[in-house]
């Protein structure tokens, strides 16, 4: 891959910067012990993958309700009534998850040779707790609240890059999920890195399963430093 050619990086956020899994696990964990069931993690957040997807196929609603039908929809099927705290419980914990421990150093690298852009599945006052982590003055913040859909819809992508102003070919998209970003960025004839945060696990965890050829694959953001 010539890295030279490329003037924006853009990334997903959650799951690529932010370790969201271990955001989410917890929450899920506490959750199904408060109503005492026994539930794998993997299996949380198999479920969460699928109704988070679901609740974003539909009519645009914020992150905050996607997040919050996402509870409602694991009470019904663990049959058990959540409360209104418990409703609120994975998009309150937004603020405390935290980057991956390779993200900061690297966006500071990048910083000194690229902009930098996120197009992220997230309402922008639940962003801006989550970037006083990322440390780093991003040039583009698209999300999904301001373009009234979510990844993997196209439609990110296309108001990304008239943001942008930039022509696709000089735009390179960096992520950890095949099925939110791979796939629909190199639809749009994107370049694309897959950073697989979840080598050596089994499954997908909070994404949906999907299969997609991004041009590099890379485990860490601290590999793809050394790369460029």
């Amino acid at each position: 891959m010539d890295f030279e050619k490329f003037e924006i990086l853009s990334f997903d956020c959650y799951g690529t910067l932010i370790d969201w899994e271990s955001g989410i696990i917890p929450v899920l964990n506490n959750l199904v012990a408060n109503h005492q069931l026994d539930i794998t993690e993997a299996e949380l957040l198999e479920m969460f993958a699928k109704f988070e997807s679901e609740a974003e196929a539909g009519e645009y609603k914020k992150y905050r309700e996607v997040l919050k039908q996402v509870i409602h929809k694991i009470s019904q099927e663990l049959n058990f009534q959540p409360t209104e705290s418990e409703l609120n419980s994975l998009s309150e914990s937004i603020k405390n998850w935290l980057p991956f421990p390779d993200t900061i150093a690297a966006l500071q690298k990048l910083k000194e040779k690229y902009q930098l852009a996120i197009i992220s599945n997230i309402d922008d006052e639940l962003f801006a707790d989550s970037a006083k982590h990322l440390q780093v003055e991003f040039d583009f913040v698209i999300t999904a609240a301001q373009v009234k859909s979510y990844k993997p819809s196209k439609n990110n992508f296309e108001v990304a890059i008239k943001k942008m102003a930039i022509s696709p070919e000089k735009l390179l998209h960096i992520a950890q999920s095949i099925y939110h970003d791979i796939v629909p960025a190199k639809a749009m004839g994107l370049s694309t890195i897959w950073v697989n945060r979840r080598q050596g696990k089994e499954g997908f965890g909070a994404t949906l399963p999907a299969s997609g050829k991004p041009d590099l694959e890379v485990p860490d953001l601290k590999t793809l430093v050394s790369l460029i």
